[in-house]
């Protein structure tokens, strides 16, 4: 398995999964390096969920399980601040985490083995549909995904793990498996209850 010695890491309380896409806004001076820096090295960086029981102290608020992204569009914002919107690429464990001088956080990183491409079945189709108005009902997040994967059972859950309102607990419970059937079987039960 590919390892990554040190890799800058970036705690969200939001998520994005390989195949995704997340807009940003940069100002800190240690985010704005960061950015720079993996421009420069071209291993892009991880972007990790955060733990609300961790503690900063011990760098236990961050989760274990990240996803390495590269940034794929940046922009000039007013105040200074800088837009990028990144990709995510793969699946990531994050190995002892140390903070540097200005406060960023690196880690060592391995890449594990990405969730396996599947086509939609027939008793998936409510989740794959469900998405598609989501998209439909709001452009700003269409607008990401110009070629959507609604046929693909990974994409699908993999969307559906950025949007949902779960706790970091919950999503990172679920991405550390090696199957997103257990995410799409929980939407599934999640859209159906909503239905009733």
């Amino acid at each position: 398995m590919q390892q990554f010695a040190e890799l800058p890491l970036f705690p969200l309380t939001s998520q994005v999964f390989p195949g995704g896409r997340l807009p940003l806004r940069i100002f800190e001076p240690r985010y704005l390096r960061m950015i720079k820096e993996s421009l420069q090295r071209g291993h892009g960086f991880a972007v990790c969920m955060l733990n609300e029981q961790g503690n900063k102290d011990d760098n236990s608020h961050i989760y274990p399980f990240a996803t390495r992204v590269e940034v794929v569009d940046f922009d000039q914002l007013e105040g200074g601040m800088l837009g990028v919107t990144v990709a995510g690429l793969e699946r990531l464990q994050i190995g002892p985490i140390r903070s540097q001088s200005d406060g960023l956080r690196v880690g060592s990183a391995t890449v594990l083995p990405q969730w396996p491409q599947l086509a939609i079945k027939p008793q998936q189709l409510l989740v794959a549909e469900q998405l598609q108005r989501v998209y439909e009902a709001y452009q700003d997040l269409a607008q990401l995904y110009p070629e959507p994967h609604f046929d693909d059972a990974t994409w699908v859950a993999q969307r559906w793990l950025e949007i949902l309102p779960l706790s970091g607990e919950d999503k990172h419970r679920l991405w550390q498996l090696d199957s997103p059937n257990p995410t799409l079987q929980l939407i599934d039960s999640m859209l159906k209850n909503s239905n009733q």
